[in-house]
């Protein structure tokens, strides 16, 4: 079989990204995709209403298949992934974060276990850090704990020694990279736009595991990750996001006796400790986040369907 027919027989994957004024960050994850041994991928860069378009710096960077999708809005995480899937045209869809290099074989081994597993809906890479290169940030996550909303990646901080090389089923995929099969936006849908950032990829993990689907750690596949490159370590953004959908996630995910323990937990605990915090330190926009972002839950009910709306986008 002549190598471009052998090419058209492997499936196609569709590499999704997104860029908010980071158009150098972007591109060192495109530099590093030249690297990539799979030879039957396309990428989709969505930039999400950056204050510079960053399509011609991508063009002259003359990198193999890409399509910029330009967004004249922020969409988040949710809606700009999401509206790099209307262009999408792969079998499987790879999320990416823009703040990750790849490693050469990393395709092929997260395609792999669908391959052989048709239960198998989404797939994940062992993530290390990229200033920390031997250091785990990701190797699965551990089940969530109902009670508080919390949950943990398994070998997080540890320097990897191979002790988390054993692939398998996990509760949650990590939204840094996470690749998933055509199937699970046929069955559970996509990632919902109301969560716009933070928590995400958790209520679609709960989503695709309702419909039937594994989520799987493939430790064999391995990325570095820049994190909160977008966002920053810590501001008031990120302290509204986070408030505001561990709440929304825990209204739409677990019920009965569990979600009010978890209410328990969360007003009578979590808040207080948080706004003693933010009080001593004396940060009012945090504590405007905080309350906003409870204010936000009281006013939508976890049945309705919260969605933004997503613009007219140009390729280029």
């Amino acid at each position: 079989m002549a190598e471009g027919e052998r090419i058209k027989t492997l499936p196609l994957i569709s590499l999704i990204t997104i860029n908010y004024n980071q158009a150098v960050v972007t591109c060192d994850m495109l530099e590093s995709t030249r690297q990539l041994t799979y030879p039957n991928f396309e990428i989709i860069v969505v930039d999400n209403g950056s204050v510079e378009n960053p399509t011609e710096r991508i063009r002259q960077g003359n990198y193999p298949n890409v399509t910029v999708v330009v967004s004249p809005d922020n969409l988040g995480f949710s809606g700009g992934n999401n509206l790099g899937v209307r262009y999408a045209k792969g079998d499987y869809l790879f999320f990416l974060n823009n703040d990750t290099i790849v490693t050469p074989d990393l395709l092929e081994k997260l395609v792999e276990p669908f391959l052989r597993d048709a239960t198998i809906g989404v797939t994940c890479p062992k993530i290390r850090y990229h200033d920390q290169p031997n250091v785990i940030q990701y190797a699965g996550y551990r089940p969530l704990n109902p009670y508080t909303g919390r949950t943990w990646s398994i070998g997080l901080m540890e320097p990897d020694k191979g002790q988390h090389d054993q692939p398998g089923p996990t509760p949650f995929a990590h939204g840094a990279a996470m690749m998933v099969s055509r199937a699970v936006l046929e069955r559970a849908g996509s990632l919902d736009d109301s969560f716009f950032l933070y928590y995400e990829e958790l209520d679609w993990s709960a989503r695709i595991r309702r419909a039937g689907f594994q989520i799987y750690y493939q430790a064999e596949a391995l990325i570095y990750h820049r994190e909160s490159m977008s966002v920053g370590k810590m501001n008031a953004m990120k302290v509204y996001y986070h408030v505001r959908n561990r709440l929304w996630f825990m209204r739409r995910n677990v019920a009965g006796w569990q979600l009010l323990v978890f209410y328990v937990y969360y007003f009578g605990v979590a808040i207080p400790k948080a706004l003693i915090q933010y009080t001593i330190r004396w940060q009012p926009a945090y504590l405007k986040s905080v309350k906003d972002a409870i204010i936000w839950n009281l006013k939508h009910s976890s049945k309705q369907s919260v969605s933004v709306p997503s613009p007219m986008a140009m390729t280029a």
